[in-house]
């Protein structure tokens, strides 16, 4: 059995995982479907909802034509998805600014994605403390760059969440590492364990290969719109003392796709 500690902030749990591991679902969960669930729940869009069932039908199913899917509507979910006191980015944009005039700023946030005229600013470089000392690196995006990013997670997880095995719980909606503890505590008794693996790989976000990252995108999304959206996000790199650094590897911790860290920025100061 494998359990990874995930990160996800509501709490559905391991229901898939205990249905493909043979047991029954999780004590702490029983009032929980075992359906899949995704962060489109509420106010998804018909179109996403076919997404997800043709992701499910034909899991080797390629999507060229996604980009489609971040309408107005799903923007303005996005805007009012983020957290209200997070840290602004490098432009000093904070939730409360950027909805001021806020249909317009979509407008035209809307029009430069699908005209390819966006340009996504670089993050800027903040440090929190780590348990043993050392401080953990984190990445503040600009708060438009928040809200596509947010936009385009929700497309992209209506194919992903059909495909992640019910074991898996980090960084997914709706799964938090309390889901996995709980999943991994009634596997523990119910059945002989002879051995536990805890493994970690160090500084993982960091040292990310933006090649082979668009390479495993590219197996399920062929829609290259997407996949250079994705890589300007990867590349843009990152603002610190003043200086900007060109990203070649990594991706910046803190994104809106790690919800702990986006909790975690909250409290930084502009």
């Amino acid at each position: 059995m494998s359990i990874v500690p995930g990160k996800g902030p509501n709490a559905t749990a391991g229901a898939v995982a205990e249905a493909l591991e043979g047991r029954g679902i999780a004590e702490g969960n029983a009032d929980q479907s075992p359906a899949l669930r995704t962060q489109c729940r509420a106010g998804a869009s018909q179109g996403l909802a076919g997404v997800r069932e043709a992701a499910q039908r034909d899991h080797g199913l390629r999507f060229t034509a996604l980009l489609h899917h971040v309408t107005p509507q799903l923007l303005m979910e996005s805007y009012y998805a983020l957290s209200h006191d997070a840290a602004a980015g490098v432009d000093g944009v904070t939730w409360a600014q950027y909805g001021e005039g806020l249909a317009a700023r979509i407008e035209r946030l809307h029009r430069a994605v699908h005209q390819g005229s966006y340009r996504a600013q670089p993050s800027r470089r903040s440090y929190i403390p780590k348990a043993d000392g050392s401080r953990r690196p984190l990445g503040i995006a600009a708060l438009e760059d928040k809200i596509a990013q947010q936009a385009l997670v929700r497309v992209l997880s209506a194919v992903y969440e059909q495909d992640f095995l019910g074991f898996s719980y980090a960084f997914r909606a709706g799964r938090s590492q309390h889901d996995a503890l709980d999943a991994l505590s009634v596997a523990l008794m119910s059945r002989k364990v002879n051995w536990i693996l805890d493994a970690d790989i160090a500084a993982f976000f960091d040292r990310i290969d933006h090649e082979w990252m668009l390479k495993i995108l590219g197996h399920r999304i062929g829609d290259r719109r997407v996949l250079r959206l994705v890589r300007k996000w990867l590349t843009v790199g990152v603002v610190e003392e003043g200086k900007r650094r060109v990203s070649t590897r990594g991706t910046p911790q803190g994104a809106v796709i790690t919800p702990r860290t986006q909790r975690e920025t909250s409290s930084l100061s502009v």
